[in-house]
């Protein structure tokens, strides 16, 4: 299974000088199990560049077939959809799998294809394209490979997701906040002046991390939420990300043999990204931590069991 990563920031896109080298693209993330076809993880403006690849395979042809989950709907992890080009090729056929939601799904999407934000309806695109519910917890497979999902502490709920395939697994973990100062959802509870949160929430938080340890159980690659440093997380806790330490502490409970941080803040510069790579490896080997830790760059690419 190859994992290769298009795009590996948060928020905004970022072109420019300071970020050429780690790239300045929103999120997205290609695996490729063993002969299948991709999965690709969440649609930021990363998904444009994958498209254009795409279309010199069989999706040039028209008869190409790909899966994208979304991890949230949150307009830096699909706002790369509209420019996806297999989408304009008729014949193909896309999946896309995405949190249950008290509106239709696919309304959710075809939003930003509506006018006056974009010409193309996407009732218009001449791609197949079908609409999965995806319930927090849930397991389905996509050819040979079994997909698992959990929740994470993000405004409006996000999910993470796992992929199984060829002996090996990959855990796709953006936009999380820790699990121990507020519940992030469609509103947020933060830590009362008494700095002691109400047992039920403490709960559901203790829940909502076991779960996402679970998930990254033993894995040979976990994708981790890194966009803030401590002191800008003191600034922004309810914005829904984490720190280094975050990833540390749930790589190392779930026995991950490797970790990427992910999700770059759209002001870090590439020079600022290398000094927290430094950082996050020298406190991982001063907690003791056994696995390889890495940053995400536009055009990585990490192969975990047969490729």
């Amino acid at each position: 299974m190859v994992i290769r990563f298009w795009g590996v920031r948060g928020s905004i896109p970022v072109p420019g000088r300071a970020t050429n080298r780690y790239g300045g693209n929103t999120s997205c993330v290609e695996v490729r199990p063993k002969g299948e076809p991709p999965i690709i993880i969440d649609a930021g403006t990363g998904i444009r560049k994958l498209g254009k690849l795409l279309l010199e395979e069989s999706f040039g042809d028209g008869r190409g077939k790909a899966s994208i989950l979304i991890s949230h709907t949150h307009w830096d992890h699909v706002q790369g959809l509209p420019f996806f080009s297999p989408l304009y090729r008729a014949g193909n056929e896309v999946h896309v799998f995405a949190r249950e939601r008290d509106v239709h799904l696919e309304a959710v999407f075809s939003q930003q294809h509506d006018a006056p934000y974009f010409p193309v309806p996407l009732s218009a695109m001449h791609a197949t394209m079908q609409f999965h519910g995806v319930s927090e917890g849930a397991s389905f497979d996509i050819g040979r490979a079994k997909v698992t999902s959990a929740r994470l502490n993000h405004p409006s709920v996000a999910i993470a997701y796992r992929v199984d395939a060829d002996g090996a697994s990959v855990v796709y973990c953006s936009d999380t906040a820790p699990f121990s100062d507020m519940i992030l959802a469609h509103e947020f509870v933060e830590r009362p002046p008494s700095g002691i949160l109400p047992l039920a929430l403490l709960e559901e938080l203790a829940e909502m991390r076991a779960g996402v340890v679970a998930l990254a159980k033993n894995a040979d690659l976990l994708i981790y939420d890194t966009q803030f440093t401590p002191e800008e997380y003191k600034k922004q806790p309810h914005w829904g990300h984490s720190r280094p330490d975050d990833a540390i502490e749930i790589a190392m409970a779930a026995g991950a043999k490797r970790l990427c941080l992910y999700h770059h803040a759209p002001m870090r510069s590439d020079d600022a990204n290398d000094a927290i790579l430094a950082g996050t490896r020298a406190a991982a080997q001063a907690a003791g931590a056994r696995f390889e830790v890495m940053s995400a760059y536009e055009g990585l690419e990490v192969t975990v069991g047969d490729a």
